[in-house]
Parts: C-alpha cells; sequence; structure tokens
C-alpha cells in the first residue's frame, strides 16, 4: 500500500469512528506516521480529502450493488443482498459522518447526493421494474413515487431526532426500513420469498454468532 492510499485508509477509518469535524490533519498524520506536509503533498486541504474518500466509498458502494444485483436470484433477493451490505457498509459508522459532510464539506456531500439521485434511484427503480415482470411485486405500485420514497428514506437513520429516539444502531434502523419497504411492494409470491430468505439470513446470522 502507499502513502496516499495509507492516509486515505487510515482517515476513512477516524472519520467513521470519531465523524469528520472531530478528526483533525494532525490526527490523522500522527496515526499514519507521516508528518502532515506529507498528506499536503497529496490532498490540498481536509475537504480534498473528504472528497477522496467519498469517491471511493461511492466506487465501492457501486461495485458491490451491480455484484448483489448481477447474482441475485430474483428481485426479493436482491434487496435482501442490499440489507447485508448496508449493514457491512454502516456497521462501523459514525451518526455524526452525514451531519459533517453535508455541514462543513458541500462538495463532497452534493457528491453522494448525486448517487443516490442517479445510480441508487436507477438501481432502485430497476429492481421495481424486475419484481414487476418475475410476477414479485404488486403491478399496482406506483414505481415513480416508489423509487424516490425509498431513496429518500436512506437518510432517515442518519437523523439525530429518529436514531436517538429509538436508541437502535444504525445497521438496525436501515434493516428495519428496508424490511418495511419490501414488505409493502410484494404481492402474495413475493411474501413467500420473503419468509424464505428472512429465515436464510435468521439461520446464518445465528451461525455467525456462534463461530
Amino acid at each position: 500500500m502507499d502513502t496516499k492510499e495509507r492516509i486515505l485508509q487510515k482517515a476513512n477509518e477516524l472519520y467513521m469512528r470519531y465523524g469528520i469535524r472531530s478528526v483533525t490533519m494532525d490526527e490523522i498524520a500522527l496515526q499514519c506516521g507521516v508528518s502532515k506536509k506529507t498528506i499536503y503533498q497529496f490532498f490540498a486541504d481536509k475537504d480534498e480529502l473528504v472528497e477522496a474518500i467519498v469517491k471511493e466509498k461511492i466506487k465501492f458502494s457501486e461495485e458491490c450493488c451491480d455484484i448483489d444485483i448481477s447474482s441475485s436470484a430474483d428481485a426479493v433477493d436482491e434487496i435482501f443482498k442490499t440489507i447485508d451490505m448496508v449493514e457491512e457498509l454502516l456497521k462501523n459508522m459514525n451518526p455524526a459522518v452525514m451531519f459533517d459532510l453535508k455541514k462543513y464539506h458541500n462538495e463532497a456531500f452534493m457528491k453522494m447526493e448525486k448517487h443516490k439521485s442517479e445510480y441508487v434511484y436507477t438501481t432502485v427503480k430497476n429492481n421495481l421494474l424486475r419484481g414487476i415482470e418475475e410476477g414479485l411485486y404488486r403491478d399496482d405500485i406506483n414505481i415513480e413515487i416508489l423509487s424516490r420514497y425509498r431513496v429518500e428514506s436512506m437518510t432517515l437513520p442518519f437523523n439525530p431526532d429518529f436514531y436517538i429516539k429509538t436508541k437502535s444502531s444504525l445497521t438496525d434502523v436501515a434493516a428495519e426500513i428496508l424490511i418495511h419497504y419490501v414488505h409493502g411492494i410484494v404481492n402474495p409470491k413475493g411474501y413467500k420469498l420473503i419468509l424464505k430468505y428472512q429465515q436464510e439470513r435468521t439461520k446464518k446470522l445465528t451461525s455467525d454468532a456462534k463461530k
């Protein structure tokens, strides 16, 4: 791993754990074992460093999502794979990250918003179309409204009023929202698959917990 990648990795780790605002460039330099001057050789300032991390996260999430889509047996399975992916992405994330991103790093935040309104929206819409074609989703759903609803609901777990009052983790909130969403779009045939995939997922989580 070269120096630039090491800086990106350590900065990402610290931001995810403590939030972006609370982590200084001095702390990143110390944790990386390099001088702050070395960091500035690769990144002009904290904004540029944060933006680079966001780009990497967007790229990684899109690659994971594409793999899940291509490997899923059906539209419902695709959503359950999404639940697993989202939980993996959020399990070590401080809820303050999104707040800090929006308030202090506008360029990086706008890249996230673009990713959400374009890639994520298209992915959600395609899943709805797929589910209808496969005879698993209700054919009377409003695809445009539900696509937008799903995209906007992604940010709900990061709302301080929401996660503090529910006393739940980001992963639990995100998973519950997705489960609620899929229950609302399936027909009876799709509901049977929900039960199947939920059972498989519960068995896997139980098995992993015992390891």
